[in-house]
Order: C-alpha cells, then sequence, then structure tokens
C-alpha cells in the first residue's frame, strides 16, 4: 500500500486516484499518523456487499435433492468398552 502525506495527496489528486484503481488501496497520512485510505470504487463494492444468507448458501450447494438419511437412534442404552 502507498502512503501519501495528506498535502501530497490534495496537490496530486488525479494520480492517487488512478493508482488506486490500478494499484490498490492507498493510505493518507497526517501530521505522519495513518488517517485515510483511498480505494477504488470496485474495491468498495467488493467490501460492502452483503453477505449471501446461510439459506442461499445451502440452496447453491451441489447436494441439492440428495436424500440423507436423518433417522435417530431413539435407544436409551448403548454399549461402551471399558
Amino acid at each position: 500500500m502507498t502512503t501519501w502525506q495528506l498535502q501530497e495527496a490534495k496537490a496530486r489528486f488525479s494520480e492517487l486516484v488512478r493508482r488506486a484503481a490500478l494499484e490498490g488501496p492507498q493510505e493518507i497520512t497526517v501530521h505522519g499518523e495513518p488517517s485515510a485510505v483511498l480505494v477504488s470504487r470496485a474495491e468498495f463494492d467488493r467490501m460492502t456487499r452483503p453477505a449471501s444468507s446461510f439459506v442461499a448458501f445451502m440452496r447453491a450447494s451441489p447436494l441439492v435433492g440428495v436424500e440423507l438419511d436423518l433417522e435417530r437412534d431413539r435407544s436409551t442404552d448403548r454399549q461402551v468398552a471399558l
């Protein structure tokens, strides 16, 4: 990630935006301290895209329609080797 001082970022804003689109996030500092990060619109959209729900994930599974035997053993005792 490239770091820019605020005054340099203001003076070369067009280049800052172009680099964010081509190279990735660009960090901006104020008095040497990290203050902001400029990201491209595509990166912002990727980061803020709503996560799909668990139901949507399961519906997209390649196992949709596979029959499973989910019957539970209802016996109250079991054999345990000691």
